[in-house]
């Protein structure tokens, strides 16, 4: 049987530039299915399936916000945390030019652009992550504490049930 072939994105570099173990994860990627489909196909935990989220505030500064696959992001609440007046998703075409990825394939590993990463305090408690490897239908299973190595992340409290 041949071996799948791994795509190489800019996310995938800068893992092997950090020296991060990791364990590539394809799956058939599905319009919207979100990290519930990924969870599901990946036979992983919602929970430890991480969204990479692109916000930008009242300014249009862009932030990178990773959250559990099974919660939502209280963006008052971040915007509070972190100083701004509003938070709101950038657009498919914002979030594409700052970050170099398509939507449904975005990494925070990689990005075009150099961003501030807020991360739900609760990610780093867990040992195993799967996040988005830079491609859609593409994430990689690694340890939280890589994750935290090199994006050196803010920590905030912000998840909200679904």
């Amino acid at each position: 049987m041949a071996k799948e072939k791994i795509p190489v994105t800019p996310a995938i570099r800068e893992l092997r530039r950090y020296k991060v173990e990791f364990t590539p994860q394809l799956y058939d990627y599905v319009e919207k299915g979100g990290a519930k489909h990924s969870a599901e196909v990946l036979g992983a935990d919602p929970h430890a399936v991480i969204k990479t989220i692109i916000l930008q505030n009242e300014k249009s500064e862009p932030c990178v916000v990773l959250m559990h696959g099974d919660k939502d992001i209280s963006t008052k609440n971040l915007a509070r945390e972190i100083g701004v007046k509003t938070l709101e998703p950038c657009t498919p075409e914002i979030a594409n030019k700052n970050t170099g990825y398509l939507v449904g394939g975005t990494s925070p590993f990689g990005t075009r652009k150099q961003m501030p990463v807020y991360m739900e305090k609760t990610i780093s408690e867990l040992e195993t992550i799967y996040i988005n490897g830079g491609k859609r239908g593409f994430l990689v299973s690694m340890k939280s504490s890589d994750l935290v190595r090199v994006l050196k992340p803010v920590f905030v409290s912000v998840a909200i049930d679904k």
